[in-house]
């Protein structure tokens, strides 16, 4: 199916929606199979017209300052994952019968092509695509898909961390390079535009509220989600301790065969991984899973051992497994593993009090995460809720605070869950935006805390009302860390 759908893109008017990365690799891919593109963005700023210009001097036509109307004789739709499923430009596609689908899609169905290409330039025998082994969830997905590359290299395979990550999928897919297996993040957004993706085997690490604005609901958002095991030939991965992860699997549509695979914090059961006095164990790719388990690392061998990290790794080893990676493998590439800036990253400790940055916890799920990984904390929190309600994440963490220091646009609804639920917690409230608002927040933080504590960004809100993005929030903080500790020396 695949084959014929590419064949039918020579000549046809494909229009790409967005001029970012993942629009520019799908605008040009199609173009060099001969597709007739058109890509519009709403943008008309000096970035947008020079990035218009290098596309239109590759022969692709570019429309800026109207992402609404559908360019005439469009035959296919191809979008960027941000863009909301009620665009008016997705709308006119469906009055005129057109389909819409992401830039995952077009890898997906590029896969086959690519691989007569490489055997056509090298003169080599073609050889199937790269297996995709698939990761999703709320949070977690690209610690987790970059511990489940690191693993895969540690056993010699030719991979790539891939997706909602790195280089766009579509280039990889259409690349020089060939791989072995490829490690594939997919956010609920690619997942939604992706109806024909099928990996090997895939891991859902957990569901909470989060980006409800852009799906309407909890339930539509959880089944963008599910879509991640559809086909899946191997394992569908689940997180034990979240019973909604478990339930898309028994929803989903999978190959013959295919097993479904949990893993938890505490011991495992058969057809599950998880944690013994210490050790990370599978008991599912083993002989007599009934009775036997298989250790694969030890939690010390995590980068860092807070617990939402180590289910990640649990999951990474689960997929990995579900490839036949071997056991000393695992160990050897949670090893290797170094996390990402901005993820729990230590900072400094100044003063006997212990900086952490994880700017990285953009929603409440990853910073009740965050929460449960220190104690006594006092709490750097604020930015854009995105539809967000705090009160459940404060009922779980407010034991653990010594203190809290809001900032950003919905700081408000933050204080009124302390207010609710953690009235003895000090809160700071800080109405400052602009470029010292950070230094502010953290010596209103270390004034609250004491020696052994943890001064924690984990904001629980997207950056963008003060900051660029969630690294710039991040780096603002470790600035001004350094400049408390330059102040204290």
């Amino acid at each position: 199916m695949g084959s014929r759908q590419v064949t039918a893109w020579h000549g046809k008017n494909i229009t790409v929606a967005g001029l970012g990365v993942s629009g520019i690799s799908a605008a040009r891919a199609l173009a060099g199979l001969g597709a007739l593109v058109t890509v519009v963005d709403g943008g008309d700023s000096e970035g947008h017209r020079t990035r218009a210009a290098e596309l239109e001097a590759a022969g692709i036509s570019v429309r800026l300052g109207d992402a609404q109307t559908l360019p005439e004789g469009t035959g296919l739709v191809v979008t960027s994952p941000g863009w909301k499923p009620d665009s008016p430009l997705f709308a006119a596609a469906a009055a005129a019968g057109v389909d819409v689908v992401g830039d995952v899609e077009i890898a997906w169905l590029l896969r086959e092509v690519a691989e007569d290409l490489r055997a056509a330039r090298s003169g080599e025998p073609r050889r199937e695509p790269a297996p995709w082994l698939a990761i999703t969830g709320t949070n977690g997905k690209t610690t987790t898909t970059q511990m489940l590359a690191s693993i895969l290299k540690a056993a010699g395979l030719r991979t790539a961390a891939v997706g909602n990550i790195g280089t766009p999928i579509i280039d990889v897919v259409l690349g020089e390079e060939q791989y072995d297996v490829l490690a594939v993040e997919l956010s609920s957004y690619q997942l939604h535009w992706a109806p024909s993706v099928r990996p090997h085997s895939a891991a859902v690490l957990n569901l909470a509220p989060d980006h409800l604005d852009w799906h309407g609901s909890m339930e539509a958002y959880a089944a963008d989600k599910g879509r991640i095991y559809e086909g899946n030939t191997v394992a569908c991965v689940y997180n034990a301790a979240d019973r909604a992860t478990e339930d898309l699997v028994v929803e989903a549509d999978v190959e013959e065969g295919c097993r479904a695979i949990g893993f938890t914090l505490g011991a495992p059961g058969p057809s599950m991984f998880g944690v013994v006095d210490g050790i990370l164990v599978d008991r599912a790719f083993v002989a007599n899973r009934q009775k036997n388990a298989q250790e694969l690392a030890e939690v010390a061998d995590v980068n860092p051992p807070a617990p939402h990290n180590i289910a990640n790794a649990l999951a990474a080893a689960a997929l990995a497994r579900a490839f036949g990676v071997e056991p000393r493998a695992v160990r050897d590439g949670l090893r290797d593993f170094r996390p990402d800036a901005h993820r729990v990253s230590h900072v400094d400790e100044v003063g006997g009090v212990t900086y952490v940055d994880d700017s990285k916890a953009t929603n409440t799920h990853a910073a009740e995460a965050s929460l449960a990984a220190f104690e006594p904390v006092v709490w750097i929190a604020g930015g854009l809720a995105k539809g967000a309600t705090f009160d459940e994440l404060v009922q779980k963490a407010g034991k653990r605070l010594r203190g809290a220091v809001l900032i950003g646009a919905d700081r408000a609804l933050i204080a009124e869950a302390l207010a609710r639920h953690a009235p003895e917690v000090p809160v700071v409230d800080l109405a400052r935006t602009d470029t010292g608002a950070m230094l502010a927040a953290v010596r209103e933080a270390a004034r609250l805390a004491e020696p052994g504590d943890t001064v924690l960004l984990a904001p629980a809100c997207a950056s963008m009302d003060m900051f660029a993005n969630y690294g710039k929030r991040g780096d603002a903080f470790a600035d001004a860390v350094r400049e408390l500790a330059a102040e204290r020396a």
